[in-house]
């Protein structure tokens, strides 16, 4: 039963600490909340072990485990993702100080995947606000997707929507303000192009490019003369 050891461990580093009983029963506190399923008393038993013995050879082991304590509490996409965020400082710090760890590789891939998450979520709210027509803020949240996680799975998809996002906001707008935001699409086009070249979207934004093109060309002459002097 691992709350037991946890209780018989925290013991020994009362009386022991400074010993190297008070020192194996730090560690093996922290393993115990560990395995528990107890992160967050887990992750303070890791630091703490750092705080205590900072030259010792398991630290390296140590932050890491710290790093995954975190990594199993950051939840789905949906809730609030302060724990993966938490987590990712501390893995892509791991792999500052131990660049040679055998943990790195390990370490970048759950970064990506913690990463991914955060995408996920971005990309998500710019839905939320495209299924209410809420356009402006849908960019902004497709912009922040793309901008700031470039590597995920949900860039390219957000970049197709930013075209099309903004047509439909063109398209919603007031005469003077069209123009500006079908060039927005095609600039968007061509960010995808220059990116994502062997996309397997590459034909359905070819088609908003067109769309976008084309209502650009029927926006009065001047809308788009306000338009290029803006």
């Amino acid at each position: 039963d691992y709350g037991e050891a946890a209780n018989a461990f925290d013991t020994v580093t009362r009386v022991g600490r400074g010993s190297e009983y008070g020192q194996d029963a730090q560690y093996y506190l922290a393993d115990s909340y560990y395995k528990d399923g107890q992160y967050l008393l887990a992750a303070s038993e890791y630091d703490r072990y750092v705080s205590y013995y900072p030259q010792d050879e398991r630290r390296p082991e140590v932050e890491y485990k710290a790093a995954m304590c975190y990594f199993k509490q950051s939840p789905r996409y949906t809730l609030d993702q302060s724990q993966t965020r938490t987590a990712i400082e501390r893995f892509q710090l791991f792999n500052n100080r131990y660049p040679d760890s055998e943990l790195v590789t390990e370490a970048a891939a759950r970064i990506d995947e913690l990463r991914n998450k955060l995408a996920h979520k971005a990309y998500e709210a710019a839905q939320f606000y495209v299924r209410t027509e809420q356009y402006k803020a849908a960019t902004i949240y497709l912009d922040r997707t793309i901008d700031q996680y470039p590597e995920s799975k949900w860039a390219e998809r957000a970049l197709v929507d930013q075209v099309r996002t903004y047509i439909n906001y063109a398209d919603n707008s007031v005469v003077e303000s069209q123009a500006a935001r079908y060039l927005k699409s095609i600039d968007a086009y061509e960010k995808f192009i220059q990116l994502f070249p062997e996309s397997k979207y590459r034909s359905e934004v070819e088609s908003l490019h067109d769309e976008a093109v084309n209502k650009l060309k029927s926006v009065p002459s001047s809308s788009s003369e306000e338009t290029d002097q803006s």
